[in-house]
């Protein structure tokens, strides 16, 4: 239940978002470009990243709807939750370890970030646009968390998730919200 009585039982960042369509236009603009634009990491990667960084967080809300943004775009299904479980747990893409091990701590303890923690994601392949892109999805979660857990909404249900994650890939992260939607 929301904490703030303007807000309908059921509210999400939508009700923020059109509420506020100075700061979050941009924003919502912001995060086409972040979780859409070009990148080396793909959608479904960086989808991955922010549903885990989330989970590790502990945000439900955005775990919830962000994972199965990720597995509808082909992240093998159930990895987030396999992952929160044990974090060095089999994967199809191994690059993703160290990637998803900087992003655990970067979330966890940002503060003890250190040189090795990206060398091991350069290790892997990755270049400094993806650890770039992966930081600020990292970073997008955090926002989005506080965002959420500020307000006090309730996570939606894994099955309305599956439905608005249709519904992201479909639109994008701005054309999502009727009050941002721009003309194609």
């Amino acid at each position: 239940m929301p904490f703030f009585k303007s807000l309908a039982e059921n509210a999400g960042p939508p009700a923020v978002f059109t509420k506020y369509p100075e700061l979050y236009g941009p924003w919502s603009t912001m995060s086409q470009a972040m979780m859409n634009g070009p990148s080396p990491l793909s959608q479904g990667e960086r989808e991955l990243i922010l549903g885990y960084a989330a989970a590790v967080a502990g945000c439900k809300f955005v775990h919830v709807a962000h994972s199965e943004v990720a597995y509808a775009w082909g992240i093998e299904n159930g990895l987030i939750e396999r992952l929160l479980e044990d974090p060095d747990a089999e994967m199809a893409d191994v690059r993703l370890k160290p990637l998803l091990a900087f992003v655990r701590k970067l979330t966890l303890t940002p503060s003890e970030m250190t040189q090795a923690d990206a060398d091991a994601a350069f290790a892997a392949g990755w270049d400094e646009h993806a650890l770039h892109d992966a930081i600020a999805v990292t970073a997008r979660a955090a926002f989005m968390q506080r965002l959420v857990e500020g307000h006090g909404f309730t996570p939606m249900t894994r099955e309305a998730a599956v439905k608005r994650a249709k519904e992201r890939i479909e639109h994008g992260y701005v054309n999502l919200y009727a009050a941002f939607r721009q003309k194609t």
